[in-house]
């Protein structure tokens, strides 16, 4: 059987990125596809978390053609912004919960805030999501409750609560040990499996070896794709 084309979810042609009047990335192209699992390496300041902000529109786009999930991000109205990122999960290194109530609370906040309302619906999409991130019997727990594993998976499960088309991971494992951190980029790159592109920002190089995926470097002002064989040389350089 052939495998279907893959959808483009992400296009950015010649595109610059500025932040606070600098330029931070210029002449950038890139196409993400479904499914794509994708590591954003690069070392700190060099422009990940701007081109992750990019895309759900923290960052507007300077100059050139972009698009993500058929918005037009050069000319998206402000009323629209709202309904791109509800097709976007994002997994934050600080995780972000509200500490004030349980992992389940957490989720239930997100789903009414996006427009759920129905109590039965709500109760299930929760428990579908926790167990996706193995954590269905820990819902009850309050964050200063969790591991900083726990609290990932519970991140991860609140970016997948609308069933989003791409999760934007930005150095989710930079507060977790390291094996925590391999549980966590596995989740991930089943969660790619099941269709949904992922595009995690990191620089822990180890990890981009033992769990293949497309390597886009930010480097000099540029983003490049890597070959893995490529980026093994250099690191060895």
């Amino acid at each position: 059987m052939e495998d279907k084309e893959k959808d483009t979810i992400i296009h950015y042609k010649d595109v610059d990125l500025s932040r606070d009047g600098n330029t931070i990335l210029s002449g950038v192209n890139i196409s993400i596809y479904e499914g794509d699992f994708v590591y954003l390496i690069g070392k700190v300041g060099s422009g990940k978390s701007t081109f992750l902000k990019s895309v759900y529109q923290e960052v507007p786009i300077e100059t050139g053609h972009a698009t993500a999930l058929d918005y037009d991000l050069e000319t998206i109205k402000k009323k629209e912004i709202p309904f791109l990122r509800r097709k976007v999960g994002i997994v934050f290194q600080d995780f972000q919960l509200l500490i004030d109530r349980s992992a389940e609370k957490n989720l239930e906040f997100v789903l009414r805030a996006t427009g759920w309302n129905n109590k039965d619906l709500i109760k299930h999409r929760i428990n579908e999501v926790l167990t996706e991130v193995g954590m269905q019997s820990k819902g009850y727990k309050m964050p200063h409750e969790m591991s900083g594993g726990e609290q990932q998976r519970i991140v991860i499960a609140r970016a997948l609560l609308n069933s989003p088309e791409i999760i934007l991971a930005d150095e989710p494992t930079g507060n977790l040990d390291p094996e925590t951190g391999n549980q966590i980029v596995q989740l991930l790159h089943k969660i790619s499996q099941e269709g949904t592109a992922v595009i995690m920002s990191t620089h822990n190089y180890a990890m981009v070896q033992k769990y293949p995926g497309r390597i886009i470097k930010c480097e000099d002002g540029q983003l490049k794709e890597m070959k893995i064989a490529a980026h093994q040389e250099e690191q060895k350089a």
